[in-house]
């Protein structure tokens, strides 16, 4: 039943999500069905939709990892637009002033600069967590501020291009050491990358001592020191490692898509990324159907502009609507509705009381041998 109420709650909230949207375009006075069909030929209703969409997938793919990696040790890290832009802007200046002897090597200096910036940035966030006391949530939120204020700072300061007038930027990267294209699709790298590491995150994450390690310490963080486990070490990595993927993504747009650091860095990817991990339920792999899918109604935001004189921005209010049913789906999870599920498909609810066994020395070795 656990994993039915796990795919069927998350469904029934997006679906509710769109039952309000659909009253809000009403509202609006705009006919709910034609913004429906055009929100779907702009994401998926031909090839130029689908490459689009999954352009826009790819960043979304590695910001939703910069939230469910954390997710894991029990925290929430909704800050991964400050380390997406550093790390991006990291990117730009390594693309123009450092490993110009092969594009190769300027190719992966970038991109390990990207996620290394981003994994310094958000790790701070695990350490004031740690060392402090301080919430995650709140310090990655303000940390996402500051890199966005960095950023702009950088790239209309010191680091500007005199010859980027209308929106300064760091200069542009060489042509040579740009990413290419993903085999068999008219995509950049970077969906590659994403995709490759959602595999290896979620193989990680469950199947390797690292990812049984990590649930211990979201579980039950005094449990996970009575175990020998260096509690700090692992909260501190967990945000690390999401910084990493944050980090990454930002790299990526700069190397395969605008070639400079600039504000148009400041997307949104990194907010979206906290929606698709949530309507995930912090699964590396259905990560990447979410993002795809997130990625396709943002890209249909210029279809709607077009066609029925709509703001781009009203596929934002779709994402918000989505982003409060998820949160408030939360709610119905282990409550009442299960009974009435588990009645409905005839399957009794367990209410024999469970004995609480002492735990004894053995015991506690054998958990200390398996982590």
């Amino acid at each position: 039943m656990n994993s039915l109420e796990r795919i069927l709650v998350p469904f029934g909230a997006v679906a509710l999500a769109v039952l309000f949207f659909a009253l809000f375009v009403a509202l609006a006075g705009y006919p709910p069905l034609d913004v429906f069909v055009l929100l779907y030929k702009g994401a998926f209703g031909s090839s130029f939709s689908w490459n689009n969409s999954l352009q826009r997938a790819a960043p979304l793919i590695l910001t939703g990892l910069a939230v469910a990696i954390p997710a894991r040790a029990g925290l929430v890290i909704i800050g991964g637009e400050g380390a997406m832009v550093l790390g991006g802007l990291a990117a730009g200046v390594i693309g123009v002033y450092g490993a110009t002897h092969s594009p190769l090597l300027a190719q992966v200096s970038m991109l390990l600069g990207g996620a290394l910036i981003g994994a310094v940035w958000i790790g701070l966030c695990g350490w004031m967590r740690h060392a402090r006391g301080i919430n995650e949530t709140i310090s990655s939120l303000l940390m996402a501020y500051i890199g966005i204020a960095l950023l702009n700072h950088f790239v209309e300061g010191p680091l500007k291009d005199p010859n980027s007038l209308n929106k300064p930027s760091t200069p542009p990267i060489p042509e040579a050491s740009m990413l290419g294209l993903t085999p068999g699709f008219d995509v950049h790298m970077g969906l590659l990358i994403g995709v490759v590491m959602a595999f290896i995150v979620w193989a990680v994450l469950h199947f390797t001592t690292l990812g049984f390690s990590l649930k211990i310490v979201g579980g039950n963080p005094r449990a996970a020191q009575l175990a020998g486990l260096r509690v700090g070490r692992w909260i501190i990595g967990s945000c690390a490692a999401g910084g990493a993927a944050a980090g990454l993504s930002g790299a990526i747009e700069v190397a395969a898509v605008h070639g400079a650091a600039n504000a148009s860095l400041i997307s949104g990817y990194g907010n979206a990324g906290i929606l698709i991990a949530f309507m995930a339920r912090q699964n590396p792999l259905a990560i990447i159907p979410v993002a795809i899918l997130i990625g396709g109604i943002g890209a249909a935001g210029g279809m709607l502009q077009r066609r029925l004189d709509m703001p781009d921005a009203t596929v934002i209010v779709l994402q918000g609507m989505a982003f409060i049913a998820i949160l408030a789906s939360e709610a119905v999870m282990g409550s009442p509705w299960r009974r009435i599920a588990q009645r409905i498909w005839g399957i009794e609810p367990n209410t024999t009381p469970v004995a609480r066994a002492p735990v004894t020395v053995e015991a506690k070795s054998t958990l200390l041998e398996a982590v």
